[in-house]
């Protein structure tokens, strides 16, 4: 079935998992494009009470009745085939989608859209391009996977032809998508226990490269990427540190590591300084994708430079959560070997005293197979303390534990719960120190935990 053309004919959609991260900025865009939306979720939440503040009717639980009179039915990845409205909707023959392919249908209606793809990076960068496109008046919308502290949530609805989204690999979601401008930010091994190896993420992002109808930007500097994308018959730029890159970051001075200062040059002429305010090396690679776009776009050097200075980071990446008793507390979203190498370096160049990295493997597969991997990023900190590693979808037929990683890495502890952890590290951090929780998973509970323990104990001296 062409859903593109169904979207055309048809007024009533429902969303069943409203709330979702994925969900509630799609519900918001076709909102405000006239559809009649309905809704339902299991939980409360910012973005479900932002979704009811647009009169969209939500339904607190999954019931047959709740899709009564919808044309169209989207459901999140999480919800299964035996969930009640989607059997309902089955039976009754209404049409129903995944939310990737319901992405795919709503960025087609736009012009210009641009898909933020690669194996790290894609929310900082999304949030980082969306910001300066915003800043510089495009009035783009934007679809982004962590909460953007400028627009205040993870979504943006504009008025102009830009849409801005992520493209995840994962299952090759990405491959419902045909952007007008693809960024390739890098290929790396992961989601293994789907890919299998690196040749087979290699070909997907192949095919990713060529369903984009207008412009490829890629890292020059990522071998994979250059090689999944050479064969691809479209406009390329490229971006990066070596001397064959069309947007070229140069004069590289940082401000004690926390702050990223550099020129660009755009095919050897200086085009902007730049000054970020979030660290480490990573972060201007980020930055290059983003002022890389929005200057083909036609945003002025001035204002990729303005805007990229403002951007301040977003939620789950190395967010700072306070400084009580002395002890940065941060989080991060880092949970592949080669994201904790980067923040590890970034962190241990800030000058703390001691860093401390609460680490949460995140599925049995990712850890058993990249188990030297992650062994070597956590080596880079003054301690490494392990949790148990999270499930999510999965059961440990791999004979995995934490404790495995921990005898790979010196210096480092294994402790099961958050409350074991936040413990032990409250009793033996010092003042000037950085505590920083890491993990795709729930970890930032865990943070929380140990902020609340030592605002606590810094008010009850």
């Amino acid at each position: 079935m062409n859903y593109d053309i169904l979207l055309d004919n048809i007024k009533r959609i429902h969303f069943i998992g409203i709330g979702g991260s994925g969900m509630c900025p799609l519900a918001e865009i076709l909102n405000s494009e006239g559809y009649q939306l309905s809704g339902s979720d299991m939980n409360e939440g910012e973005t479900l009470d932002r979704i009811k503040g647009y009169g969209i009717p939500v339904y607190m639980g999954h019931r047959a009745e709740n899709i009564d009179g919808a044309e169209l039915v989207v459901y999140s990845a999480a919800i299964k085939e035996d969930n009640p409205e989607r059997k309902a909707a089955v039976e009754q023959g209404i049409p129903c989608i995944e939310r990737s392919v319901m992405l795919g249908v709503v960025t087609r209606r736009y012009k210009r859209s641009i898909a933020v793809s690669g194996t790290h990076g894609k929310t900082t960068t999304t949030a980082m391009l969306s910001q300066v496109l915003i800043g510089s008046g495009f009035d783009p919308s934007a679809i982004i996977g962590g909460k953007l502290p400028f627009i205040g949530g993870n979504s943006y609805v504009g008025q102009s032809d830009i849409i801005v989204c992520e493209a995840c690999e994962y299952v090759d979601t990405f491959l419902q998508l045909n952007p007008f401008i693809s960024i390739i930010l890098n290929i790396d091994a992961d989601h293994l226990d789907y890919f299998k190896n690196l040749d087979n993420i290699k070909k997907s992002f192949n095919k990713f490269a060529k369903q984009t109808t207008g412009l490829l930007v890629i890292n020059g500097d990522d071998q994979n990427t250059l090689d999944a994308v050479n064969d691809v018959d479209i406009e390329k730029i490229t971006y990066g540190f070596g001397e064959n890159c069309d947007y070229r970051a140069e004069n590289i001075s940082a401000d004690k590591g926390v702050h990223e200062q550099f020129d660009i040059y755009y095919k050897g002429e200086l085009l902007t300084n730049i000054k970020l305010i979030v660290p480490g090396k990573h972060n201007i690679y980020n930055a290059l994708a983003a002022a890389a776009t929005a200057h083909y776009l036609g945003a002025t050097p001035k204002e990729i430079a303005e805007n990229l200075h403002k951007f301040g980071g977003v939620h789950r990446r190395f967010e700072i959560l306070g400084t009580p008793e002395g002890i940065t507390v941060a989080d991060d979203f880092a949970h592949h070997p080669t994201e904790l190498t980067a923040t590890l370096n970034a962190a241990m160049n800030m000058g703390f005293k001691k860093v401390w990295a609460i680490f949460q493997p995140h599925t049995f597969s990712r850890t058993a197979l990249l188990l030297d991997d992650f062994a070597e990023a956590l080596k880079i900190p003054d301690v490494a303390i392990i949790s148990e590693i999270l499930p999510v979808r999965e059961t440990n037929t791999y004979n995995i534990y934490s404790t495995d990683l921990g005898a790979k890495v010196p210096n480092s502890v294994c402790l099961d719960t958050f409350e074991e952890i936040t413990d032990y590290v409250c009793k033996n951090a010092k003042e000037g120190d950085l505590i920083l929780t890491m993990g795709g998973g729930n970890v930032y509970m865990c943070a929380n935990m140990i902020y609340n323990q030592l605002k606590y104990n810094e008010e009850n001296k």
